[in-house]
């Protein structure tokens, strides 16, 4: 059993989102430390690279600072493994298919799991092609996310039957950032999941407030945050860790 249910085991999961390497190697870390002390029940790493297909501009920027400061796949390996010693909150990667791809999904893998990861999602990854990824991952006991879109309509249930570690359910059409607005039945999508599996569920892609945060958390079983909180690492650099920490806080509290 992966490590990634655990994030469900009290109640609603709060996931956020960071792009490692943003503002630089040191301060990502000392951030997760934080978001894990605020109450995040499971924490998205994001592994920069040149053209993150799924992410709206907070998240491409963030991506193009890390390059810019020497971020390479490996680096992102050693800063995991700090964090994964400080402490028990599970953690999964977030990339897109070259990066593993280039790597070699084996060596990947393998590295990832000695750098303390239970999970990788992959946006670029068709749900078809899934299983070439899956079976190496399975034997380092990593899961491979799956994620559900509001365009996944009659395939939903055949992706859900299949998911491990947790479901990621897109909230909106497009790239991620924060929105003041979710249109989708958000209902309906979690009620087709929960027909085929009791996979948990969380719902991410604009979620940026209290009141969104505690309205998504109660209809699926976690709500996931990143552009949000990319945006502090944004406007406060090196002193981002204690504003992330009272974010984390506030939003795990409006969960709760």
């Amino acid at each position: 059993m992966s490590k990634i249910l655990d994030a469900f085991k009290n109640g609603k999961a709060f996931i956020g989102f960071i792009t490692a390497g943003d503002p630089d190697l040191e301060t990502s870390e000392k951030i997760m430390v934080k978001m894990a002390q605020a109450g995040c029940d499971l924490i998205e790493i994001g592994i920069p690279f040149s053209d993150p297909i799924a992410e709206g501009p907070v998240i491409q920027d963030a991506n193009i600072r890390s390059l810019s400061q020497g971020t390479t796949t490996d680096k992102v390996f050693e800063l995991t493994e700090r964090v994964s010693e400080q402490v028990n909150t599970p953690l999964v990667y977030m990339t897109y298919l070259n990066v593993l791809f280039k790597y070699g999904y084996d060596k990947f893998l393998e590295k990832a799991k000695k750098s303390g990861i239970s999970g990788v999602i992959i946006p670029d990854l068709p749900f078809e092609e899934k299983e070439e990824l899956q079976s190496v991952a399975d034997t380092y006991g990593i899961d491979v996310v799956s994620l559900i879109a509001p365009t996944s309509e009659n395939r939903i249930k055949m992706i859900a039957a299949q998911a491990k570690g947790f479901i990621y359910e897109v909230s909106s059409l497009g790239v991620t950032g924060v929105r003041s607005e979710i249109k989708t039945d958000l209902d309906a999508i979690t009620k087709a999941v929960r027909e085929v599996t009791d996979v948990p569920a969380a719902i991410g892609f604009g979620i940026n407030t209290p009141e969104q945060a505690k309205k998504y958390a109660a209809i699926a079983d976690g709500v996931i945050v990143g552009s949000a909180i990319v945006k502090l690492v944004a406007q406060y650099g090196k002193d981002a860790p204690e504003k992330v920490y009272d974010y984390v806080k506030e939003m795990k509290d409006a969960i709760r």
